[in-house]
């Protein structure tokens, strides 16, 4: 079964939404993360992808005390991401209760670092970030498009023991439009060990149900959550069949 988690992107302390990664094109869902952490929580939810878009915009952690507080409200497994560049960022992560983080705009500029992270604190606690735009990675909050193709950039990391990728289609992230089908039937047509985890476009169940018969392992969802546009108790229902 298809895993299921919800995201809470943190912009000045708040809970938002942007559209395709454009800072000017935000939306403010909740003034507390700590609180719609809590309220996923109680819906049921066992993981949460919590990205610092203060962090991925200014190259370092910007609200690992939010992070703090979420870790401490809840006892979700919690994935961060955002600006994590250095051992001081990533150590700052795990401090404030992160159970994984996700690694993409370094992966790119320094795979040298990244690999020394997965040996030295598992592969099992690294996600790494594929964001794609136009077929190449992007890197610094969506700001920058490198010139790493996504199969290869995956294969690299898949060859040092990387087993989960977050793969966000940027057209389709906050957009409602449907995700990216296609794209992760093709990453998991060639890595079909993979724990892929598609990211952006979800509008509805029946997005979810579709990435589940096509066979990927588990998805983030935000925007959708926040407009109403998921039937929760159906969709986690669904879930325990």
């Amino acid at each position: 079964m298809i895993e299921l988690i919800p995201a809470i992107d943190i912009i000045g302390g708040q809970c938002v939404r942007l559209t395709k990664g454009d800072y000017n094109q935000k939306t403010v869902y909740g003034e507390d993360p700590a609180l719609i952490a809590k309220d996923f929580e109680a819906m049921g939810f066992k993981r949460l992808h919590v990205v610092d878009l203060d962090g991925a915009k200014s190259k370092h952690i910007v609200n690992d005390e939010v992070l703090r507080r979420i870790t401490s409200a809840t006892a979700l497994t919690v994935d961060f991401g955002g600006g994590i560049k250095t051992d001081e960022d990533i150590e700052k992560a795990f401090a404030a209760g992160a159970a994984m983080v996700t690694v993409g705009s370094i992966a790119v500029t320094c795979p040298e670092l990244c690999e020394r992270w997965i040996k030295e604190y598992g592969a099992e606690k690294i996600i790494l970030g594929a964001d794609v735009r136009n077929g190449k990675i992007s890197i610094n909050g969506w700001k920058e498009d490198s010139t790493e193709d996504l199969v290869p950039f995956l294969g690299k990391y898949v060859e040092m023991g990387v087993k989960n990728v977050l793969c966000t289609e940027i057209s389709k992230d906050g957009t409602l439009g449907g995700p990216a089908i296609e794209l992760y039937k093709t990453v998991m047509d060639v890595f079909p060990e993979m724990h892929l985890i598609a990211s952006g476009g979800v509008s509805s169940n029946e997005d979810i149900y579709r990435l589940e018969e096509s066979g990927v392992p588990a998805v983030v969802f935000g925007k959708a959550m926040y407009e109403g546009k998921i039937d929760v108790e159906k969709l986690l229902a669904w879930a325990k069949k």
